[in-house]
């Protein structure tokens, strides 16, 4: 009788973690999905930015510019007339950003190490925190969608530290071996209470969406993503494996 009743206890577990798996292979599945076609949508918002909404307004700065040499003599108007123009330049350049950081064209165009480049200087300039680089000279481009998977964890990553850390100095370091690429974002802040960092550990749903985003493009990878914190700062490491790969040559100009 008790050994009947052990081995459908056991039955039982047994298919419960086969249920708890399946389930879990299949978030995952779906998640890896849901970044896909964030990304594409990501891409189709920055080009339509860039090709309708800046054209339309490039088309309003010469339409401006015609009306004020047709204006010379009237001060007033041509005062009006100016505040328009450097509002419109004002515009473009923020659609012109916004556009780039939704899907920035460096990336496809020169590859992650440029990309990563631009990014950084922009949110520097953006945040006032001091940012070391350290990108490795590129063997070699890489395939896209490792690119954009590394492109959005140092983004994700350097908003974190600029939302949470109170820090003033970070540090990004990227590697680009044979067999894997390595990118390490770190910074010099207050750290992840002790609490918090148990919960990130894990990988429940109280980890954040953008955590959990970037957890779920390195599993799509077969890569890993690496968190250490301290009264020194917090490190940030993710890995993707090449597994020799063929790497055809690119350079950044």
């Amino acid at each position: 009788m008790w050994i009947a009743k052990h081995l459908r206890l056991s039955y039982a577990y047994s298919e419960l973690q086969t249920l708890t798996a399946e389930r879990t292979a299949e978030l995952q599945k779906l998640t890896q999905r849901l970044l896909k076609v964030q990304d594409e949508e990501r891409r189709k918002l920055a080009r339509d930015l860039h090709d309708t909404t800046g054209q339309t307004l490039a088309a309003l700065k010469i339409a401006v510019t015609l009306l004020q040499q047709e204006c010379k003599e009237m001060p007033a108007i041509q005062a009006l007339i100016t505040e328009v123009t450097e509002h419109t330049d004002q515009a473009i350049g923020e659609i012109r950003t916004m556009s780039y950081l939704l899907h920035p064209p460096l990336l496809d165009e020169v590859g992650f190490g440029c990309a990563a480049e631009w990014y950084i200087e922009g949110f520097a300039k953006r945040s006032g925190t001091k940012v070391k680089v350290d990108i490795a000279p590129s063997r070699g481009s890489l395939p896209k969608n490792v690119e954009i998977a590394l492109f959005r964890v140092l983004q994700e990553s350097l908003t974190n530290v600029h939302r949470h850390s109170g820090a003033t100095e970070a540090s990004v370091h990227f590697q680009h071996d044979a067999d894997a690429v390595i990118l390490e974002i770190r910074d010099f802040g207050k750290g992840i209470p002790e609490e918090r960092m148990s919960l990130l550990c894990e990988t429940a749903a109280q980890t954040g969406v953008g955590l959990a985003g970037m957890r779920e493009r390195m599993n799509e990878l077969n890569g890993t993503l690496e968190i250490a914190s301290g009264d020194w700062g917090t490190n940030l490491r993710a890995t993707i494996p090449l597994f020799g790969m063929p790497q055809p040559a690119s350079a950044c100009a």
